[in-house]
């Protein structure tokens, strides 16, 4: 049985820029037609990476091979399978909307009717069929991203890199973009840099988490999540007194911490069986609710990079 070859590979990758170690031992696989996300916080070495799978620089050591190419020597290849969403709107300001597409499309080639249909299907989905003919200027922020993610999708790559794609986007704009992005699985493999969890969780089929320039923890969102160290968390939202409840709780042998958020408690026991102790103290309480907090995403980020505000 042959193995297919993964649109990315990553092995042993290294940079540095001066003192400053932006990757170290990197490696990474990502397997033909999924929606990979990659999460870490400012200054893990996300933008770094991105910046050498894309072709726009070379690392120190180790190996990066996209769809089986290395960017060393067939950059100009790989460049031709890729498309690029990138942090920054890079849009031309003399040139119109549908002009910025519809050079994208001369410059890989595209036939003029295909690109044309292509263009006219890709302003429709994000909203600007209507603003087509005017400078990318007179824009919001979130009409030029959607411009930008246009453009990257204009030519079908068989990879594309979403550099935080939905920066700046309404929430409509977004739930376009997502269901866009969904509706492509499979057709070409998916990169996604994220800062909003809601989205990775969303939209990935596996996730990877890197800080330090370093790989910390991989796998889906639900085996981040069951990776997780700590006992049940239980939600109580009382009427009120919720301080003199939450000192109470606080007392108790089984429980592990609180924590109050607005009228309600946050409470992690050592076990889901110390539940009955719970009610038990909190018989007569005025309790309007006891619900299972759930571990997100949000809790496993943040327990792999910690609570420090990033520069």
């Amino acid at each position: 049985m042959t193995t297919q070859t993964p649109a990315i590979s990553v092995r042993s990758l290294s940079k540095c820029y001066g003192a400053l170690t932006a990757l170290a031992d990197f490696n990474l696989e990502v397997a033909r037609g999924s929606i990979f996300g990659l999460l870490g916080p400012n200054g893990a070495g996300k933008t770094t990476l991105i910046r050498i799978l894309t072709t726009l620089m070379r690392q120190d050591a180790g190996e990066v091979l996209i769809e089986g190419l290395d960017p060393r020597t067939h950059g100009r290849e790989i460049r031709c399978l890729i498309g690029v969403v990138p942090q920054e709107n890079s849009l031309d300001r003399y040139i119109s909307a549908r002009e910025n597409l519809e050079l994208h499309a001369r410059l890989h080639g595209m036939a003029v009717g295909r690109y044309r249909r292509r263009i006219d299907e890709l302003l429709e989905l994000m909203g600007l069929a209507g603003r087509q003919h005017d400078m990318p200027d007179t824009f919001s922020g979130g009409m030029q991203r959607r411009l930008v993610v246009a453009r990257a999708l204009l030519h079908e790559p068989r990879l594309l890199f979403l550099d935080e794609p939905t920066t700046g986007l309404d929430p409509q704009s977004r739930r376009a973009v997502w269901e866009y992005i969904k509706s492509i699985a499979g057709r070409m493999t998916i990169f996604l840099t994220t800062h909003y969890l809601d989205e990775a969780e969303q939209l990935c089929g596996r996730i990877a988490i890197m800080d330090h320039g370093r790989l910390i923890d991989q796998g889906s969102s639900q085996e981040l999540k069951d990776k997780l160290s700590g006992g049940t968390i239980y939600q109580i939202d009382f009427a009120d007194n919720v301080d003199a409840y939450a000192a109470l709780l606080q007392g108790m042998a089984c429980v592990k911490g609180v924590e109050i958020v607005e009228h309600s408690v946050c409470v992690e026991l050592v076990s889901w069986e110390c539940l009955a102790e719970v009610v038990t103290i909190l018989n007569g309480a005025p309790v309007k609710r006891i619900s299972l907090k759930e571990r997100t995403l949000e809790d496993v980020f943040i327990s792999l990079t910690g609570t420090g505000v990033r520069e």
